[in-house]
């Protein structure tokens, strides 16, 4: 991909501001406004603010006892564009672009506390290998009219009404938003997001669009990091909210980043195709990876208290360290289809994930799982929720804790990254206690 270019700008004449931002370890944006001429000089010189702008909490405040704080003296990174260069944003009134950025230190080192180089550290071990990983991911959201304290799906622009019902798989639902949805996929064009099909889903004003496939994983996080903001953006812009957060109605199922992925050897074969429907001996490795890591990693999968409540038998999530042909029940599945499309799907990731540490934990799993030809267990048949089979952690500590000990995931990520995650993880936690259910809900319904 070409370096972000001035020229952008110049045949854009009616683009007035900038936000330069970085995405934090939580998937949020963190950044700066500016003028056209400062941007221009950023394509070359950068900007700064501190390390430790990366690593906030939940609310955006500083953790207490990160050294990126006070013991370093909140020393400044430098931060310069990513590949994908500027971004039109549809959803603000004013013409604006967004220049994604990402972290380093002053002698041009990334900065390992960065997610999008975490994930970049991964796709190079895969290049040192001759491989290179194919991902798509599918991310669920809920439409919600916020503006009482009772959340409801929002009264159709169409029609006037408002129907309380879940409508799996109905076109009468999606041409109820009909005018947001043009709006979306319009806006995800002058965007570079390659999004392709959109279903209603199980819950309440809940859909899914299908983000197509990248021989990339940081085009494929960056297209899902942009969506979310996309999606988020445009429907205050309409009248009403739009959540990733995993689970915003008890009654209801929560949302996903579901993420599929195949390897490509040097010659562009997928190297999990053997030309029939069981797939290779890599294929089974990386399914054993995804598998041996999914407990220390579930902090990755879920990484916020509300996650915790999608996470649940009979939820229509997974629940359960297992993997299946074609069940979605299971863990890790791995769809029908032609041989040469042989892929895995990951469900375990709810909505409100960092699409960059979700991406780096499977696809880092992946292939460790195959450096060690890693054995999975039997295949499951018939329904995960009813069998006895280990279960992902079942509360935000737990996981916290096991992202913490593990000796896997620094096989994945720096241990910069670790220890910052796992610093923020904890803080949360603790502050968490402080608010009732309606303040958590306001604060997941926005943020993540």
């Amino acid at each position: 991909m070409p370096a972000p270019s001035a020229d952008w700008l110049h045949d854009r004449p009616q683009i007035r501001t900038i936000r330069a931002a970085a995405c934090d370890v939580n998937g949020v944006a963190r950044g700066k406004r500016m003028p056209i001429p400062s941007a221009v000089k950023m394509l070359k010189d950068g900007t700064r603010f501190p390390f430790s702008a990366l690593n906030v909490d939940i609310w955006g405040e500083d953790i207490a006892d990160s050294p990126l704080v006070f013991d370093s003296g909140d020393r400044d990174a430098i931060l310069f564009p990513t590949e994908r260069g500027f971004v039109p944003m549809p959803w603000l009134e004013a013409p604006t672009a967004l220049l994604p950025i990402w972290m380093f230190h002053e002698d041009g080192r990334p900065f390992e506390g960065d997610p999008r180089h975490a994930l970049s550290f991964v796709q190079k071990r895969f290049a040192e290998k001759g491989l290179t990983p194919v991902v798509a991911v599918e991310l669920e959201f809920y439409l919600i009219d916020d503006s009482t304290r009772r959340l409801q799906v929002p009264i159709s622009p169409r029609s006037g009404k408002r129907r309380d019902a879940a409508e799996v798989l109905s076109i009468r639902a999606l041409d109820a938003f009909d005018i947001f949805f043009t709006d979306l996929y319009e806006a995800c064009e002058v965007m570079d997001i390659p999004a392709d099909t959109l279903i209603s889903e199980a819950g309440i004003g809940q859909f899914e669009v299908n983000l197509m496939h990248q021989a990339d994983p940081l085009k494929a996080a960056d297209d899902a990091w942009l969506f979310k903001q996309l999606v988020k953006g445009l429907a205050r812009k309409h009248g009403f909210a739009a959540s990733f957060m995993a689970k915003p109605y008890e009654d209801y199922s929560g949302n996903g980043m579901h993420a599929h992925f195949s390897v490509l050897d040097a010659d562009g074969k997928n190297i999990f195709d053997n030309g029939g429907p069981e797939g290779t001996d890599a294929l089974r490795h990386a399914i054993g990876g995804c598998l041996a890591a999914l407990s220390d990693s579930a902090l990755v999968y879920a990484p916020h208290l509300n996650s915790y409540e999608r996470i649940v038998p009979g939820s229509h999530a997974p629940s359960a360290i297992c993997w299946a042909y074609d069940n979605r029940t299971a863990a890790v599945r791995v769809p029908s289809g032609p041989p040469a499309a042989r892929r895995i799907e990951h469900r375990v990731a709810g909505g409100d994930v960092n699409p960059y540490l979700a991406l780096a934990a499977i696809l880092g799993a992946a292939l460790m799982g195959m450096e060690d030809a890693t054995e999975p267990p039997a295949r499951i048949t018939g329904n995960a929720y009813d069998q006895d089979l280990p279960h992902i952690p079942r509360d935000w500590g737990s996981a916290i804790e096991a992202f913490a000990d593990s000796p896997l995931m620094p096989r994945i990520f720096p241990k910069e990254l670790i220890r910052n995650l796992v610093l923020t993880k904890r803080q949360e936690l603790r502050d968490m206690d402080e608010l009732t259910k309606h303040e958590q809900m306001d604060l997941y319904l926005d943020t993540v």
